[in-house]
């Protein structure tokens, strides 16, 4: 699959998305901050951070925005809304939203890596309406409701 894209003029010079190794399901995304600019993600801020590149992406696909694992352990550091969804027929310059959950600030330059992009097909669905919905052992149990048996029963 290829996927055409425009380099925006502050994206110019930057590497582009790769994949890093041979198994790797995502590509980095960098971000695209003017020479010399940094941001200073302080503990608990968030920030919409550009990436300079904007994506013709096939339809039938998305783009998922999802965080780097090295910066989530390394600094608490992810992506607020992940995975985020580029839509098939959005070309506006795909930017990440970060937000530090870490204790200490995360200064991000130019060309930092800064969340992956994986390329993922997608299926529509046709909601249809019914009166009921067929039963299952889990039935109506929310959030939790699967763990092992009797395991809540035993907590203090």
């Amino acid at each position: 699959m290829t996927i055409a894209f425009v380099r925006l003029p502050h994206g110019e010079g930057l590497p582009l998305p790769a994949y890093e190794s041979d198994g790797a399901a995502g590509m980095d995304l960098r971000a695209a901050l003017g020479d010399g600019e940094t941001l200073a993600l302080a503990s608990g801020e968030t920030a919409l951070v550009s990436t300079g590149l904007s994506l013709q992406i096939p339809a039938g696909f998305e783009g998922q925005v999802r965080p780097r694992s090295g910066l989530a352990a390394r600094h608490g550091v992810t992506v607020l809304n992940a995975p985020g969804t580029i839509d098939s027929d959005y070309r506006g310059e795909v930017k990440v939203i970060l937000i530090n959950h870490g204790p200490a600030p995360l200064v991000i330059v130019r060309g930092d890596r800064i969340a992956q992009l994986v390329i993922a097909a997608v299926t529509r669905a046709a909601l249809v309406e019914a009166a009921t919905l067929e039963e299952t052992v889990r039935g109506t149990g929310g959030f939790g409701s699967t763990g092992v048996a009797g395991a809540k029963a035993s907590r203090p």
